[in-house]
């Protein structure tokens, strides 16, 4: 999960671990990068979770960063400044699904299983 407000970090790991998901945070880009290249197998990671207005490495290239290495693993965007033909756009670069922040805690369980699932 890569966000650079703290707060947003917290509820969405504490919303995604009381689902029973384990959750890797990152405060920026590079950041998120080598958090999702370390351990044993980096490819076991289910899903990324990305905003896209980030400090260093912006969201926009750390997604495409993630397509070329991990081109299997799910990515879903999280906002808060939705765009219509950036969403659009995203999508058309193999991003999974796009959220508003702040995002419910339903919708953002349901978005994150319904990518994990479709990775398994």
């Amino acid at each position: 999960m890569g966000d650079d407000e703290d707060d947003v970090r917290k509820i969405v790991h504490l919303t995604l671990k009381k689902a029973g998901y384990e959750v890797v945070e990152a405060q920026d880009g590079v950041y998120a990068i080598e958090r999702i290249r370390t351990g044993d197998n980096p490819l076991m990671v289910d899903a990324i979770m990305r905003d896209i207005h980030m400090p260093k490495v912006n969201g926009t290239e750390a997604i495409a960063y993630f397509r070329s290495q991990f081109p299997s693993v799910p990515i879903v965007v999280l906002t808060g400044q939705p765009d219509l033909a950036g969403a659009t756009s995203l999508l058309k670069h193999g991003v999974a699904d796009d959220l508003v922040k702040p995002v419910e805690p339903t919708n953002l369980i349901a978005a994150v299983g319904k990518v994990a699932k479709a990775h398994v």
